[in-house]
């Protein structure tokens, strides 16, 4: 289970995924599916955000079932920004994808 902070062309978002990675083919194309091609990741250590989102969190990651993968545990840019400091979350990691009128 990974927990990561988003920072998308409309703002952050908190996503919780069951994926391995956060560069993991099928995350990259469901993120880009629901209009999040290109982004700024930054991962969250998942006790960390366990502490800060308490009841809400767990009901989250209880969520899950089989065929989830990815669930959005904070959609409000404001209060995911500054629910976390820099010094708390991993390094950024960026992907850069384009939209499909891009490629050539």
């Amino acid at each position: 289970m990974k927990c990561a902070m988003l920072i998308t062309g409309s703002g952050p978002v908190v996503i919780l995924t069951s994926y391995d990675s956060l560069e993991h083919q099928d995350l990259l194309e469901r993120l880009a599916n629901k209009g999040i091609p290109k982004f700024m990741a930054y991962e969250i250590p998942l006790a960390l955000a366990e502490e800060r989102y308490g009841g809400h969190f767990n009901k989250v990651l209880n969520g899950f079932t089989e065929s989830n993968d990815l669930r959005v545990l904070d959609h409000n840019g404001h209060r995911a920004f500054n629910l976390f400091r820099f010094d708390e979350l991993a390094a950024p990691l960026m992907h850069e994808g384009l939209p499909e009128s891009y490629h050539h």
